[in-house]
C-alpha cells in the first residue's frame, strides 16, 4: 500500500505532520478529517528528496508551484483561527526547502515590525507578482485575507493546471521532431557515406539523387557546428527583436491569425483574461484597477490593447464587452457572457463562467491539436527517410546492373 506524508493543522491550531499507509491520497485526507485535522498539503512518500535535490542553486524567489503551496498553506492557517504571525512563524518552521524558508522569514520578520502583509509582500516582486499583492491588498481592506488567499490559491492553481495541460500536450510531437532529425542525420552522415567506396572501388558514377544527399550529408558534418551557433544566434537576435513594441505587436498579430494555432492562442487569453478578472472583481477590486492589473499579465499585445481600449470605454460609462467585442481579439462567447455580466451585475461571476468554458475549450483544441500533428511528423518523417532509402537503394541497383 503506498505511503503518503501530511501536513496537517490540529484542533489546537499546531502544525502536525507524518505518514500514513493509503490506497489514494483521497483516503489520506478523508481520514485525517475524520481525525478533526485540517490539512494543508499530501505528497507521496520520498517526493520530499526529490524536490530537495532540485532546490540547490534555484535563488532566492519562489517558484510557482512553492507560491501556490504557500498561499493554500497560509489561508488554512488563517481559516483555522491562527494570527498571521503565528502562522508564518510555523511555516518557516516546517518550510520543504531554505529558499521557500528565506523568504518567509523575511515576509514575518517585516510583519512583526508593523508592516502589512501586502506591503511586505511587495518587496519580494520576484516571487510575488502585482496581481498577488493587489488581491492581498484588498483582502486585507475588506477584513476577509483568509478567503481572499484560499481564492487566490485557487486561481494560480487553474493557471498552473492550464500551463502544465499546454506542456503536457507538447511534449510528445517535441519528442518525434528530435527522434525524426537525429535519424535522418545519422543516415546522412553516418549512413550513406559507407557505401561511397563500394560505388568507388567499381567506378560507378552515383545517382544524381543518391549524390545530391552525400553532399547534403557532407554540409552537415563539416558545418553542422556552426550551423548550430548560427541557429543560436537567431534566436537569441529573434528575442531581442520581439522586445521591441514593433516587432513585437506584428508578431503577437500574426500568431492569432495562424489557423488552428491562432484559436488554440485566443482561447487562452481568454481564459487568463477571464479568470483573473473574475477573481480580482469578487475580491472587491474595482473594476478600473482590475482591468489595469490584468492587462498587465497579458503577454500578448494585441489583446493587451484591446483591453487598453476597454478601460477607456469603461471610463467613458460604455463598459468594457463592447470594446473587446470591437477589437475582435477575444472569442465571441467571452463578450458575451461579459455582456451578460454588465447586463445583471454580475460582471465578477460571468467572468468566472466563460474562463471555466474557455479552459475546457483550450484543453480541447491542445488534443485536436495534438492528433494533428503526431500523424503529420510521423508522415514526415516516414517520407524523407524513405526517400534516403530508395536513393541508397538505386545506387545498389545501378551497382548491380553493371556487375552483370
Amino acid at each position: 500500500m503506498p505511503l503518503f506524508h501530511y501536513r496537517a493543522i490540529g484542533p489546537a491550531g499546531d502544525i502536525q505532520q507524518g505518514d500514513l499507509d493509503a490506497p489514494t491520497l483521497t483516503d489520506v485526507a478523508a481520514q485525517l478529517q475524520r481525525g478533526g485535522l485540517i490539512v494543508l498539503r499530501i505528497d507521496p512518500a520520498g517526493g520530499g528528496f526529490w524536490r530537495l535535490s532540485f532546490d540547490f542553486g534555484g535563488g532566492q524567489a519562489l517558484r510557482r508551484g512553492e507560491l501556490v503551496d504557500v498561499t493554500r498553506e497560509l489561508s488554512a492557517m488563517l481559516g483555522a483561527g491562527q494570527d498571521l504571525d503565528r502562522a508564518l512563524k510555523s511555516m518557516v518552521e516546517t518550510a520543504g526547502n531554505k529558499r521557500v524558508g528565506a523568504v518567509l522569514t523575511r515576509l514575518r520578520d517585516q510583519v512583526r515590525d508593523g508592516a502589512a502583509l501586502s506591503a511586505a509582500l511587495a518587496k519580494e516582486p520576484k516571487s510575488f507578482p502585482k496581481l498577488f499583492v493587489g488581491l492581498v491588498r484588498a483582502g486585507e481592506s475588506g477584513g476577509d485575507l483568509a478567503g481572499t488567499l484560499d481564492r487566490l490559491a485557487g486561481l494560480l492553481e487553474r493557471q498552473r493546471s492550464l500551463t502544465a495541460a499546454i506542456q503536457s500536450a507538447m511534449i510528445y510531437p517535441c519528442i518525434l521532431v528530435v527522434a525524426a532529425t537525429g535519424s535522418i542525420f545519422l543516415l546522412l552522415t553516418r549512413v550513406l557515406p559507407q557505401f561511397v567506396p563500394l560505388f568507388a572501388e567499381n567506378g560507378v558514377a552515383l545517382p544524381p539523387s543518391t549524390a545530391f544527399l552525400l553532399g547534403l550529408g557532407n554540409v552537415i558534418s563539416n558545418y553542422g557546428l556552426l550551423g548550430l551557433v548560427v541557429t543560436i544566434a537567431g534566436v537569441v537576435g529573434a528575442k531581442i527583436l520581439l522586445d521591441r513594441p514593433g516587432p513585437r505587436l506584428a508578431a503577437d498579430s500574426l500568431l492569432l491569425r495562424l489557423p488552428v494555432v491562432g484559436g488554440l492562442v485566443k482561447d487562452v487569453l481568454a481564459a487568463r483574461f477571464s479568470r483573473t478578472l473574475g477573481t480580482l472583481l469578487l475580491n472587491g477590486v474595482p473594476l478600473m484597477a482590475a482591468m489595469t492589473t490584468v492587462r498587465e499579465i497579458i503577454s500578448n499585445r494585441v489583446a493587451s490593447e484591446a483591453v487598453g481600449k476597454a478601460v477607456e470605454s469603461a471610463k467613458n460609462g460604455q463598459g468594457i464587452s463592447r470594446a473587446l467585442a470591437a477589437a475582435a481579439v477575444f472569442p465571441v462567447r467571452m463578450t458575451q457572457l461579459l455582456r451578460l455580466g454588465e447586463e445583471t451585475a454580475q460582471l465578477g461571476p460571468m467572468a468566472l463562467r466563460a474562463a471555466d468554458m474557455h479552459e475546457e475549450r483550450t484543453r480541447i483544441g491542445l488534443q485536436r491539436l495534438v492528433a494533428l500533428l503526431v500523424p503529420a511528423i510521423t508522415i514526415l518523417m516516414g517520407a524523407a527517410v524513405a526517400g534516403i532509402v530508395s536513393s541508397l537503394l538505386l545506387a545498389m541497383l545501378s551497382l548491380n546492373d553493371i556487375a552483370q
